[in-house]
């Protein structure tokens, strides 16, 4: 049974938007938002600690001013990390999951994006001490007021997700997944999701492959040289290709802010790979053949 489908088939991550990169102001934002709505790219990823805790809210300025309509677009956000940072009194970097830090993280972002509700609520990374009983009373009571859609979790295993639901439903967790970094296949996130329709996401889907010059990216490199003329497509769009053509439907979040590359991500919806070339390119990153 085909997912209904709520957010973009590829999501704007945000995390270089402020402090953290470009340090994009106002105008900008609102021109890349208009121009990601513009082209399809609808949904919006967050997360409390971007920019050292400030990029919610140049990306809430930035928003009010693009014309683009709040229910028509997604915004997701991630809380619980708590970093050492001139912006909170932190004496060391550790996780918060506590009912009231939740709720008060939640309501914090709100107030930065501007907008009643999120759509989507991750908690970022998982924490040794984290009481399900304690988030689902932090998140019921969010959702029952509407401030969230609904809840989900990133770079969660899978038992760390079943102890989580003995609570609380878990509707997506968001991972590390590329062609370079592919390790979620083999430990069953990926068939997590798939087994209990849960909304995978790929946070860095293009992986290593633009950052570094090693033997796995070299031996990927060397395939691409004849795949992107046979798919009229250029390697990162194959790369996206690659990722969402996993039977979990992962939704990569791209980081990119460069228009032309946005455009490209979105044309990578329309390849599908053939499945021996799938296999090539992982084959390629293994560096040995598959068993």
């Amino acid at each position: 049974m085909e997912k209904e489908q709520i957010y973009s088939r590829v999501i704007a991550g945000t995390m270089t938007w402020g402090r953290w990169g470009k340090q994009f102001n106002q105008a900008e934002i609102s021109g890349l938002v208009k121009y990601c709505y513009e082209l399809g790219i609808t949904t919006f990823d967050h997360a409390d600690i971007y920019g050292d805790y400030t990029t919610e809210e140049d990306f809430g300025r930035g928003f009010k001013g693009s014309g683009v309509d709040r229910s028509s677009v997604q915004f997701i956000s991630k809380c619980g990390i708590q970093f050492k940072t001139d912006t909170r009194p932190n004496r060391v970097k550790h996780y918060d999951y506590s009912k009231n830090h939740i709720i008060a993280s939640v309501e914090r972002s709100l107030k930065n994006l501007k907008t009643d509700y999120l759509d989507m609520l991750l908690l970022h990374r998982p924490s040794p001490l984290l009481h399900p009983e304690e988030v689902a009373e932090a998140v019921t009571k969010l959702s029952r007021q509407g401030k969230i859609k609904q809840f989900g979790v990133s770079n969660f295993k899978p038992s760390q997700i079943k102890v989580l639901e003995t609570a609380i439903p878990v509707k997506s967790n968001q991972v590390e997944y590329s062609l370079t970094s592919n390790e979620m296949m083999y430990k069953g996130v990926l068939d997590d999701c798939l087994a209990h329709d849960r909304c995978a996401m790929s946070w860095s889907p293009l992986g290593s492959y633009f950052r570094v010059d090693d033997d796995q990216v070299l031996r990927i490199k060397k395939l691409m040289t004849n795949l992107t003329e046979k798919y009229n497509a250029t390697a990162d769009q194959l790369l996206l290709a690659w990722v969402m053509k996993h039977p979990s439907k992962v939704y990569p979040v791209v980081g990119t802010t460069t228009k032309e590359r946005l455009k490209a991500a979105i044309e990578a919806i329309k390849i599908e790979l053939e499945l021996q070339d799938w296999f090539l390119l992982l084959e390629a990153s293994k560096g040995n053949e598959v068993p």
